[in-house]
């Protein structure tokens, strides 16, 4: 006999159907209450007064038979979950029809206990439900040995949180935006490429506040596993700690006697704590962008809106909080605090006391970096920076391919090239290997500054001459001559002009150059300029050793050469007895994408190539590859020799780089994600009339900021407060060019997707509130 109370004409289809099934399968009748749920929950109270709860799952994720086995391995190590009662058949699962929908239906003896979330925390409460999800993991400790199915996804798995990014648009208030960038920027780099180094094993999957049953301060009953998964075990500590920091007036105190009492079950790990903060950060972070999706799909659902307000409230009390104070907050009670590190003040004033005055530091509010991984970097307090300047730690922040490669050979050897050793003529054959058949020689060094000295020693060698050209704005180094021959530095502050051996050519500037445009003609109009300079040398006799050039200008303004510049300006350099010189220290090495060394863009071989940066990843390494008759004419009985340059442990470092850009395709990276950066890039240009230019190649872009785009009046104030900007929001960028408006990006060569997304949501909230 069917007895439901009062329910409405559209429900009671519902009712009918559970009490046809209930009876049929079961034998069992009695009073139903639908429960809430995303499935058809239903309270069953029987005339004797045995209560069950009748599941009809209709969820397309779900894995009911997974479901049951995880809860048959928890009641079987003494965990309270819910007991599947068999059908009179002996069968624990009912297939069914939900109105055309296929449903899986099953009861369960129902657990006594009032939910979490109804009771409140407090320090027992918190204390026992910590402990007992360590329970549940120590219950399914190799459960997916023997359960496969067990490595699945679904819609709230914490190592995907990253796919919902694009659903932060959605929201329309700028700070609620703002908030979930941040709590995504901190789960990319801290939580997540470390989820995997943390313990595995089988998960609730949804330990949250309306799954735990409790009687006053006890633990009564644990439900719905509906969301079990194979994962990092810190996810479903991360789920609970997310939940206790939805109670009113909760704090991080608060979720650390929660953690505590897991810890005293199973002690957790340091990676773990390293994690736990970023993750429940991003828990909440994936309910509210979840939520949001499902409001357009059905706004009056019972269920799933449930969490709304407290969700974005804990995640505006937290967010702000560093993540290493949050650590320590978080395990204050399991685990000795960090000692706090120097504070950016003590830092600044002896910096100043001790070092150079001619020393800069970047941005307003100077950084205090600890740590760097991948394209992240760390400050003092944990909080991570997306690097998208730092071009050169090519292959990502302490590459464990190059650090290992690094310490076994400074482990075994380290010493200078008047020794054999073989390390050295692996990395010159790797590199001449890379590059057109007539520069097949080598010279290392320890610098892309000496090796421009070392550059310009040879081409005065080979052509007996002492001149050289160089382009408006370039910048070759910080050694004298390096110096000597930079527009960027003899033309800035503290800069005498150019010596009177240095020729500079104008810069080939497209976009608020003489010549503008992109047809090739004007490639040819700039090249002339170069013609023209070397006549009036010759006119000076002064005769030019060589023309330096970088394939893209970098400090000069991110500018790609026009086409037929590069053919032109090398052929009359020659033809007037000099050689070209390509500077690839900061685009070489495959950053360009199309192209290995960036000259390969223009179908030009120049004569000597210059290598720094990103050759090494970090390490001191640069060198000069040019002709044997180059190497030769410089062969005058002076020895050459770098102390440091060519060593063992450098030249690892070298074979490590160049095996990490092959191994993880990063040319072929560069290629596909700057294709996508300059297309996001393009549209945000659409939208913001501030951008007047956004150019580059590959990994090797430049966004230049005007105040007009009829006559480029730069905006140099507005591209610095862009900067700082997104500094105060956890991207890194800086400022090149000779009006100091153009934004470069040349990052770290590991970035993905995920980082372009979210640098292009945060440019434009930046420019939104500036505009």
């Amino acid at each position: 006999m069917l007895d439901c109370g009062t329910v409405s004409d559209s429900t009671k289809n519902f009712y009918d159907l559970a009490a046809a099934l209930i009876a049929e399968h079961w034998q069992l009748h009695g009073h139903l209450e639908r429960l809430p749920g995303e499935n058809l929950n239903f309270r069953l109270e029987t005339p004797e007064a045995d209560r069950f709860v009748l599941k009809i799952t209709i969820d397309r994720e779900a894995a009911v038979p997974l479901e049951e086995a995880v809860l048959a391995r928890l009641l079987a190590d003494g965990v309270p979950v819910p007991e599947t009662i068999p059908t009179v058949e002996g069968e624990p699962l009912v297939e069914t029809d939900l109105f055309g929908s296929p449903g899986i239906a099953r009861i369960q003896r129902f657990l006594p206990g009032q939910q979490w979330r109804s009771v409140g925390s407090n320090r027992a409460r918190l204390t026992a439900i910590g402990a007992m999800v360590a329970e549940i993991h120590r219950a399914l400790h190799r459960f997916e040995v023997e359960h496969p199915d067990s490595h699945r996804t679904h819609t709230w798995d914490l190592s995907l949180v990253d796919r919902y990014h694009s659903t932060i648009s959605l929201f329309p208030e700028l700070h609620q935006r703002d908030q979930l960038e941040r709590c995504l920027h901190q789960y990319r780099a801290i939580a997540l490429p470390k989820l995997e180094d943390c313990p595995q094993g089988v998960l609730h999957g949804d330990p949250n506040d309306e799954n735990f049953l409790l009687e006053g301060d006890a633990v009564m009953g644990v439900v719905d596993v509906g969301d079990c998964q194979h994962g990092a075990l810190i996810q479903d500590l991360a789920i609970s700690v997310a939940y206790a920091l939805q109670a009113e007036g909760a704090t991080l105190e608060d979720a650390a006697i929660l953690v505590a009492g897991y810890d005293q079950v199973r002690a957790l790990t340091e990676v773990e704590e390293e994690v736990l903060y970023s993750l429940a950060m991003a828990r909440l972070a994936c309910s509210a962008l979840v939520g949001i999706l499902r409001r357009e799909e059905d706004a009056q659902h019972e269920t799933w809106f449930s969490h709304e307000s407290t969700t974005l409230q804990a995640i505006a009390a937290n967010v702000e909080i560093p993540p290493n104070e949050a650590r320590n907050r978080l395990f204050a009670l399991c685990r000795k605090a960090r000692d706090n590190p120097p504070s950016v003040e003590d830092l600044r004033a002896s910096r100043t006391r001790l070092l150079g005055p001619s020393l800069s530091v970047s941005y307003q509010t100077p950084l205090h970096i600890v740590e760097g991984v991948g394209p992240y970097l760390f400050d003092g307090e944990g909080r991570p920076f997306l690097d998208l300047v730092n071009n050169v730690c090519h292959v990502g922040h302490c590459h464990p391919r190059v650090v290992e490669a690094i310490a076994q050979q400074a482990a075994t050897l380290n010493t200078n090239t008047r020794y054999l050793h073989e390390k050295v003529t692996q990395l010159a054959e790797r590199l001449v290997a890379t590059l057109p058949e007539s520069l097949d020689t080598c010279f290392f060094v320890n610098s892309g500054s000496e090796a421009n000295e070392l550059a310009l020693r040879l081409a005065r060698s080979a052509t007996g001459a002492s001149d050289v050209l160089v382009v408006d704005g370039a910048y070759h180094g910080s050694t004298g001559n390096a110096v000597a021959m930079s527009p960027y530095k003899f033309n800035g502050p503290g800069g005498q002009g150019a010596p009177d051996w240095v020729h500079v050519v104008p810069v080939p500037d497209r976009y608020r150059g003489e010549f503008r445009g992109t047809s090739r003609e004007v490639g040819e109009s700039y090249a002339r300029q170069v013609g023209e300079v070397l006549h009036r040398s010759s006119q000076s006799n002064r005769a030019v050793a060589g023309l330096f050039v970088e394939p893209i200008l970098s400090c000069g303004g991110q500018i790609p050469l026009p086409d037929g510049y590069l053919a032109s300006a090398f052929e009359q350099v020659r033809e007037a007895g000099g050689v070209a010189v390509a500077d690839e220290v900061q685009v070489g090495f495959g950053r360009v994408g199309r192209e290995f060394w960036g000259f390969e863009l223009y179908q030009v071989v120049p004569d000597i190539v210059v290598m720094g940066k990103p050759i090494g990843n970090g390490h001191p390494l640069g060198a000069v590859v040019t002709t044997r008759a180059i190497a030769e004419a410089f062969d005058n009985g002076m020895e050459y020799f770098s102390t440091f340059g060519g060593n063992p442990v450098s030249c690892a470092c070298g074979l490590a780089v160049l095996d990490v850009i092959e191994n993880e395709g990063l040319q072929q990276r560069a290629e596909d994600l700057g294709e996508l950066f300059l297309r996001r890039l393009r549209d945000l240009m659409a939208e913001h009339s501030l951008i007047g230019d956004v150019r580059g190649i590959g990994l090797f872009l430049g966004i230049e900021f005007v105040r007009d785009r009829d006559t480029l009046e730069p905006a140099a104030t507005e591209a610095s407060l862009i900067v700082d900007q997104l500094r105060d929001r956890g991207i890194l960028l800086s400022i090149d060019g000779p009006l100091h408006n153009v934004i470069k990006i040349k990052p770290p060569m590991v970035i993905d997707e995920g980082d372009i997304e979210m640098t292009i949501g945060q440019l434009d909230s930046v420019l939104q509130s500036i505009d």
